[in-house]
């Protein structure tokens, strides 16, 4: 079940946005649970808008880490949507691990553990996000296409499903922290990079 907040304007660094919330209940071990994702939008969106799909990254996306490029991508997206688009931001910390699962997996990855190698050591896949709430975005907003800036063909592939995706990519400057983290998201993971 989904549920849909009122929305509200949040002005920006970016720009002025549009934001909703979409609560999700979710089964957590035996009981229910929410999960609360976002929404950030243009005023106005166009029939084909440019669409964001992120996953939260807290260390990325809020403390400006290095080690990664969603707090870049983030950034990035909120600069291009401004006009005509959305960021839908999905509360799946640490491609679907959570947080304490993520740090758990930074510190195998400072052993000299890859990100995917960290996460199968931990007992998880090497993503673990659904993507299903992001259906009922976009027929929320009745949304039959859009331009989808992503550089994972797994993304792609699984909007593709969904809605009709044009793909748009978003390459961030690699450094010395993360440019072994984009070349393992390349190899192993396919990312068009």
């Amino acid at each position: 079940m989904i549920q849909v907040s009122n929305e509200a304007n949040l002005p920006t660094k970016y720009g002025d946005f549009k934001i909703q919330s979409f609560r999700e209940t979710k089964k957590c071990n035996e009981n229910s649970c929410y999960v609360d994702h976002l929404v950030i939008k243009s005023k106005n969106l166009s029939d084909n808008p440019l669409v964001r799909v992120h996953s939260e990254c807290l260390t990325g996306d809020v403390l400006g880490s290095l080690k990664c490029d969603c707090g870049g991508e983030l950034e990035m997206a909120l600069k291009m949507i401004i006009d005509d688009g959305m960021v839908i931001y999905l509360r799946q910390e640490g491609r679907g691990i959570g947080l304490f699962n993520k740090i758990n997996a930074y510190a195998l990855q400072d052993e000299g553990l890859d990100t995917v190698e960290a996460n199968l050591k931990l007992g998880f896949k090497e993503d673990e996000r659904d993507y299903s709430v992001v259906e009922e975005i976009f027929k929320f907003y009745k949304l039959k296409k859009i331009r989808l800036l992503t550089n994972n063909p797994s993304k792609i592939s699984v909007f593709s499903n969904m809605i009709e995706v044009t793909r748009e990519p978003i390459i961030v400057q690699c450094n010395k922290h993360n440019s072994h983290y984009l070349e393992i998201k390349k190899e192993k993971m396919g990312h068009l990079l």
